[in-house]
């Protein structure tokens, strides 16, 4: 008896099901550059894939990655990854990788674009936020920054400082009306 391809149920487990409908997924964060929001106005964000050898995989996976030093260049219209911290595999042998080379990412060609033509005005950037696994894929979230004043930090702890102390009188509020 023929079944249509329609009708027919779809082959594949819970990983399967999981990579159906939209481009979501997890996301299992790996670094971030929290010293980038902090020194930097976030203009714009992208998504882009990083090339990688075996061993940078593993040693991501294992979480000991840093992004503090890390920026972005475009070169020659391609965007590369310097300066980003990835240990070398402690099991890898002669096929480790140097821990600060310089690493490919890949974006759109629109994207590298638009980011070369932004980053050339004066006092933008363009930095890495993070650095995550997303269907099993390494992800960098990088952005279009700008440079903040010494005063627009502060202004900026400031309000964080503000936000944090009216919710934590709202919390107190709301236990006292309920007691």
């Amino acid at each position: 008896m023929y079944v249509p391809k329609e009708s027919q149920p779809k082959q594949g487990g819970a990983a399967a099901k999981g990579r159906e409908g939209e481009k979501g997924g997890k996301r299992k964060i790996v670094a971030q550059n929290k010293k980038a929001r902090h020194d930097y106005a976030i203009i714009d964000t992208y998504e882009a894939g990083l090339v990688l050898t075996g061993t940078e995989v593993k040693s991501l996976r294992e979480g000991r990655t840093s992004l503090a030093d890390g920026f972005v260049q475009i070169d020659r219209g391609e965007a590369w990854l310097h300066n980003a911290h990835i240990p070398e595999y402690h099991q890898g042998s002669w096929t480790n990788h140097s821990a600060r080379r310089k690493r490919k990412l890949l974006l759109h060609r629109e994207e590298i674009d638009k980011l070369e033509s932004k980053a050339q005005e004066t006092g933008h950037t363009i930095v890495p936020l993070a650095l995550y696994f997303k269907d099993g894929r390494a992800k960098a979230e990088i952005a279009l920054a700008r440079g903040k004043k010494e005063y627009d930090k502060r202004q900026t702890l400031r309000e964080k400082q503000d936000r944090r102390e009216s919710d934590r009188a709202i919390a107190a509020a709301k236990r006292k009306q309920r007691a």
